[in-house]
Order: structure tokens, then C-alpha cells, then sequence
């Protein structure tokens, strides 16, 4: 007992290390308070150290301590991470990073003022809504456009303007639920509309939607599959079959179609090795009255909830109260235009990362994983480089996967030195397969490979 008392006794008090110059010159960074409540907190973990039977650290330990605690207490809890993964849309990650322009768009809005509600030409009042309209219409056909907060924001909301009170006929095998929870019947009660469900699980037919409408019909619904695939003896009516049923209807008039796209895209995936996804385009081509799709995924842009179609239709969601809650802000919009306007140009494939990383070729990620490779070899580490498939990812082409090359490396605890990668600055997340760490060069951004390498240096360097 008398040991662990002198232990105690050895601990400065706080206000003795606050005058030490080496914590002072700390101060101006991070605050007294903030400085003298870590004291006080690694002082505790030391009385505790010591009640187990340890010895009190000297000052300088605690000093050296004192910075490390401050630094990690510092860090913002949204960080930048290494997504060696291969899933290029990767839901968990962040989903789609924004291309330069779309970035340097976003500094710009967020640097002073701007326009987001003031009408430049006429020296009055404007509406957020303007921006990215003109875009988005040029870009699909569709005469209207709207942006809100994310797709399901989109979808509640275009349900709660058009169909509160009404029915919406929807195929059964098309109730899906998507990530956190996200359920369309749960959607469709919560906004009002009352849910008709026709067909079965696997197989609906347009008869099935044909026979379903009646005067309280307010919209045939299309839910996009596109984060699970039915296989076998399946079958659906085409969104073109919708709108011929819809306009077939006299009275009381023919009843919208809308097409939750889900993902969406504005892109034909075809040519990249992947499974036809229907774009945005071909929706408004067949007729659907509403189209609703996401931001953050494979378009490439932040993260928001897009509405095209009729103008009268977006007109009255326009002006529906809900509106205003689900509205997106300045920087949003100024990175959505940016990213629209690459594909205005054509250059969507040059630009978005998303697209660059969907059209690297197999050569190209096998060379980079080369020379991965020969960068450890160089350092004293041993890898090897093994063919592999990489993932759309974020709920997009389900079962969709692409040629790749993975840097290999077998550590001895691989769990343990994942978890070291992930302590990185900044962290590194890979995939452990077969007692293997993998790392995909396909969603490594080009400025990132000297952090991702040194950090595999530091990690699988250590015992």
C-alpha cells in the first residue's frame, strides 16, 4: 500500500503541468479548458494504472501523451478514407466522390455570397429551385425538374403532392425495402396514398394493373429493382405497357405513371461490361409522367433526390408545403450543376470518378497493382498481385462485377492489421479474403496511392 501511495504522490498536479512551456504552447491551439480537462483525464487513467500495481509516468511521458490525446480528440468525426475495397459506389464509404469541379464548385459557394435566391437580372427575389433545372431537363427530355434532399425524400415527396387520399397500383414483386430500413409500402401509407398491391412475387402481367384501376386510382408506380435481381420464371410489364394502360383510361382521366429509378443513370451501362440499367432518358422517352432517381450514385454528383417529368405535375410538387422541409442547400446544388455539366459536355467518363473508376481497364488496374507491388518489394514487405472482380456497389446493378487486379498480402493476423490500417491517417479499409488482406486499385484515386502504400509499410511492418 505504501508503494502504490508513493506512486500517487509522484503525479504533478494539473496546474503544474499547465505552466510547463511544452503544455502552454499547446494552449493557443486548443483552449485551456479543453487542454486541462485531457490533464485531468489522463491523470485519472494514471491513478488507475497505478491501483492495478503500475509505476506513475514522469511528466515528459505524460507531456507526449497530453499531445496525442489532444490531436485524437481533434480529429473530425467525418474524415477522409482510402476506399481499397472495389466497391466503387460504396454506401458506407460515402458513396460517390465528386469530381474536381464539382469540389471546386462547392468551395466556390461556399466562399461569400451568391445568387441561391436573388435573381441577378431582374435585382429581386429568386428561387433555389432554378438551379440545375435547365440542366436536368436538357439532360433527360423531361419538361420539369426538381431537386430535393436524397431519392427517398423524392419519392415521399412526390407521393404526399400527387397521391395523398388516392391509390397507387404497384406490382408485388416491386415492395422492396433498400438500405436502413427504407420500405416502399411503409412509404406509400406515411405519405398519405393508399397502397393497391397486384400480381405476385415473381410475376405481374398488365392485365393485372389494367384491372386494378378505378376512380380512386392516383398513379400506376414502377419501383426499380435495382439492388436485388429476380431469376427464373419471372415477369413484369414494361414502363411503356404502364403508360399505354394509364392513357387507355377515360374516366376520370388518365391516372400518372410514376418510375422510381432508384439509382439511376444517365449513362448506357452496357458498354462498360455491365447489364443494361435503364436510364433516365429512356423512362421519359416511354412516358413516364414522373421519374425519380438518385444524386450520389451513378451520377456521380452530392448526395440529393431528383424529380423529372410533366411540368404541371412538378409544378404542384413545387408547391406542396413538404417541399421546403426536403430542400437541398447552396452547396449541393453548386456541386449537382458542376457534375451535370460534364455530362452536358460529354465528358462524364473523363471526369466523374465514378465513371473513371466503372471504364479503368484491366490493364490499367493490373499495372497499378504492379506497381504496388514492387513499392512494397522495394521496402522489404512481400505481396503478390491476383485477378479479382470489383462491385458497382450502393444499392446498383445487384450482382454486377467487374474485371480487376488485387494487391494481395498475407500478414500473419490479418484481422489486426486491418484494424492497424484502419487507425491510419488517413484510415485504409480493404477486404480480408482467405487470410489475405486485398486492395483494389479501382476505387484508390490516384493522389491517394503514396498515403495507401505507406500506411501498408507502417501496418504490416509491426509485429
Amino acid at each position: 500500500m505504501a508503494d502504490t501511495q508513493a506512486e500517487y504522490r509522484k503525479l504533478p498536479s494539473v496546474d503544474a503541468l499547465l505552466r510547463r512551456a511544452e503544455v502552454a504552447a499547446l494552449l493557443a491551439d486548443f483552449g485551456p479548458e479543453q487542454v486541462a480537462d485531457a490533464l485531468r483525464a489522463l491523470l485519472d487513467e494514471s491513478r488507475a494504472a497505478i491501483q492495478k500495481g503500475g509505476d506513475a509516468p514522469d511528466e515528459a511521458a505524460l507531456i507526449a501523451r497530453l499531445v496525442e490525446y489532444l490531436q485524437q480528440r481533434s480529429q473530425p468525426s467525418l474524415r477522409g478514407v482510402i476506399n481499397a475495397t472495389g466497391v466503387i459506389i460504396h454506401t458506407n464509404l460515402g458513396r460517390a466522390p465528386l469530381s474536381t469541379a464539382a469540389r471546386q464548385a462547392i468551395q466556390s459557394a461556399a466562399t461569400g455570397y451568391n445568387n441561391l435566391e436573388y435573381d441577378i437580372d431582374g435585382g429581386e427575389r429568386g428561387s433555389r429551385h432554378t438551379h440545375a433545372r435547365e440542366l436536368l431537363r436538357q439532360l433527360t427530355g423531361a419538361e420539369d425538374a426538381l431537386v430535393v434532399n436524397n431519392n427517398a425524400g423524392a419519392v415521399f415527396l412526390v407521393l404526399s403532392a400527387l397521391c395523398v387520399g388516392k391509390e397507387v397500383i404497384i406490382s408485388r414483386g416491386e415492395l422492396v425495402e433498400i438500405g436502413g430500413g427504407f420500405r416502399i409500402p411503409d412509404v406509400l401509407r406515411q405519405s398519405g396514398a393508399k397502397l393497391v398491391e397486384v400480381g405476385t412475387t415473381n410475376r405481374t402481367h398488365p392485365r393485372d394493373f389494367a384491372q386494378a384501376i378505378g376512380e380512386e386510382t392516383g398513379a400506376l408506380m414502377r419501383v426499380h429493382a435495382s439492388n436485388f435481381q429476380q431469376i427464373g420464371f419471372v415477369t413484369k410489364p414494361s414502363l411503356a405497357e404502364l403508360v399505354q394502360i394509364a392513357q387507355s383510361v377515360e374516366w376520370p382521366g388518365p391516372p400518372p405513371v410514376i418510375d422510381d429509378l432508384g439509382s439511376g443513370t444517365l449513362l448506357d451501362t452496357a458498354p462498360f461490361g455491365l447489364s443494361p440499367e435503364p436510364t433516365v432518358q429512356q423512362s421519359i422517352a416511354a412516358g413516364a409522367d414522373i421519374v425519380t432517381f438518385s444524386g450520389d450514385k451513378l451520377l456521380g454528383a452530392p448526395q440529393a433526390g431528383l424529380i423529372v417529368g410533366k411540368a404541371e405535375l412538378i409544378d404542384s410538387i413545387r408547391r406542396h408545403p413538404l417541399t421546403r422541409a426536403l430542400r437541398v442547400d447552396k452547396l449541393i446544388l453548386a456541386g449537382l450543376e458542376a457534375t451535370l455539366q460534364a455530362y452536358r459536355r460529354g465528358k462524364a467518363v473523363e471526369e466523374i470518378p465514378v465513371w473513371q473508376m466503372i471504364a479503368a481497364s484491366p490493364e490499367s488496374l493490373r499495372a497499378r497493382a504492379e506497381n504496388w507491388r514492387e513499392r512494397l518489394a522495394g521496402a522489404g514487405l512481400s505481396a503478390e498481385v491476383l485477378s479479382g472482380q470489383s462491385t458497382v456497389g450502393g444499392g446498383s446493378l445487384p450482382g454486377e462485377t467487374l474485371p480487376t487486379f488485387l494487391l494481395a498480402l498475407t500478414p500473419p493476423h490479418p484481422d489486426a492489421t486491418a484494424a492497424r490500417l484502419r487507425q491510419a491517417n488517413p484510415p485504409v479499409v480493404g477486404r480480408i479474403q482467405q487470410e489475405r488482406l486485398l486492395f483494389d486499385p479501382r476505387t484508390v484515386l490516384p493522389e491517394q496511392e503514396e498515403a495507401l502504400l505507406s500506411a501498408l509499410i507502417a501496418a504490416v511492418g509491426q509485429p
